[in-house]
């Protein structure tokens, strides 16, 4: 049987005349990464904890004329939901008046529509480009770099949605990065209003806008418990796929804690997958459970066909980052802070990536990471981790022997740099963390105090 490549595509349409994304060299979207074929994951490595030898994410570009409009695709056939009186629990009320012939099921996605679309924002982001000319990006542009003074076009569009009535806005970081200007747009109106970048969490795919001269009596919407998730739960995506201003489409939470690479440096972190169509323009928009709860910022998809075709769209298997993660970022967002993962400063080389000969040989370990070098003064140099004394040379590279291994941290098997990388995205500048690492045969346990990246 030939296998499938499944493509997992980050959700920001690219608009206009923008030949590439910035920092992925691909047509139309940001990309995420690729997958293994046949997984539900994405496997990807990461900086932070520094991997050498380890092939970079390829990029994936994922644009279409296709849509998907609506709301309740599939509820036809679904049983009732078990909050299904038409109105949203813990809501504000039905919005209208029911009608007998609808299902429960049905009446409730109309409420939850109803009560939760004023807080859905359609976010647009401009950039600059040089002189003013639309190719500035083409090889035979005279200046192919943006000048002060040149032209600002749209160049994607997102979504987002507001958390407070300030006019906050929570949205991902690939719709906004790197973007000259940030443009929003509230449910049924017409006005663009100017939104600056109060905070960004790039290695979590989070970003906080905050809008200036918004009206007054907005409605924000109200997060939600995703600890509390069950597999199997209504889920509602509210957004702006290819564009296509307020859409809306369902399905329910088909698997929890799935495992993800996310964010700038494509950290693997669990998400929700649900089968709620959202495609290209739904980053940032809100997943919603039956109660009119944000559960879940969409971020991304699973695309098989953006392998042949070169263009990320729907397959029935979408992600969000789980709510409770922006909730814990919230504070340091609103104190305009770039949240980052915390450093131990090394560069490491995953042993799995040798041969079983060449590990042999080298007489190193089957599993961990071994240290190649050792930033100065970072928290790995201060708790004593050796990096390499030797260097080897090898056809298709060199490595750095005699550094320790690292085999665990805080309990957790470490057999790549994801899987450090995994354990420091819960953690804080200034929490403390435990390596074991083997030196010289010998197991070692060391404490390290973690500091943000440098430059932070």
């Amino acid at each position: 049987m030939k296998a499938t490549t499944m493509i997992l595509t980050a959700l920001l349409l690219l608009t206009g005349c923008q030949e590439n994304s910035a920092g992925t060299g691909s047509t139309g979207t940001s990309s995420a990464g690729t997958s293994s074929a046949g997984s539900g994951t994405a496997t990807e490595t990461s900086t932070g904890t520094s991997s050498t030898g380890a092939a970079q994410p390829s990029a994936t570009p994922a644009g279409s004329a296709d849509s998907q409009t609506g709301a309740g695709s599939g509820a036809t056939s679904a049983p009732p939901a078990s909050s299904g009186s038409g109105t949203a629990a813990g809501g504000a009320g039905t919005t209208g008046t029911q009608d007998p012939d609808r299902l429960a099921y049905d009446e409730n996605t109309i409420s939850v529509v109803e009560n939760n679309q004023e807080g859905v924002v359609f976010v647009t982001r401009l950039d600059q480009v040089g002189n003013g000319s639309l190719f500035s990006e083409s090889p035979l542009a005279p200046q192919p770099s943006p000048a002060p003074g040149g032209a600002e076009v749209v160049t994607g569009s997102g979504s987002g949605f507001l958390i407070d009535a300030q006019g906050d806005i929570l949205t991902n970081y690939h719709v906004i990065q790197d973007a000259a200007n940030v443009r929003v747009r509230l449910h049924g109106n017409e006005r663009e209003y100017e939104a600056r970048v109060v905070g960004t969490a790039p290695d979590y795919d989070l970003a906080l806008l905050r809008a200036e001269g918004l009206p007054s009596g907005l409605t924000p919407m109200r997060l939600g418990d995703s600890d509390s998730l069950r597999v199997g739960e209504k889920a509602i995506a509210m957004g702006a796929p290819f564009g296509l201003e307020f859409t809306v489409t369902q399905g329910i939470v088909s698997a929890l804690e799935r495992v993800i690479p996310t964010g700038v440096n494509y950290i693997p972190q669990n998400s929700i997958q649900t089968d709620a169509a959202i495609n290209p323009g739904n980053s940032g928009g809100p997943l919603v459970n039956s109660r009119g709860e944000v559960i879940g910022v969409n971020t991304q998809i699973l695309s098989p066909a953006g392998a042949a075709t070169g263009v990320g769209q729907n397959a029935g298997v979408g992600f969000a980052i789980p709510i409770n993660v922006a909730k814990s970022l919230l504070p340091r967002l609103r104190a305009g802070e770039d949240i980052s993962v915390p450093r131990i400063g090394v560069v490491t080389l995953n042993l799995q990536a040798l041969t079983p000969s060449a590990r042999e040989a080298l007489d190193l370990p089957d599993s961990g990471v071994l240290v190649q070098s050792v930033e100065p003064g970072s928290p790995a140099a201060q708790a004593g981790l050796r990096g390499g004394q030797r260097s080897q040379q090898f056809p298709d590279g060199t490595i750095r022997l005699g550094g320790d291994v690292i085999t665990e941290i805080d309990g957790e098997a470490v057999d790549s740099v994801q899987d450090l990388q995994s354990v420091l995205i819960g953690k804080e500048p200034g929490d403390q963390v435990t390596l074991n690492v083997e030196r010289g045969g010998q197991e070692v346990e060391r404490e390290l105090t973690l500091t943000p990246p440098a430059g932070r």
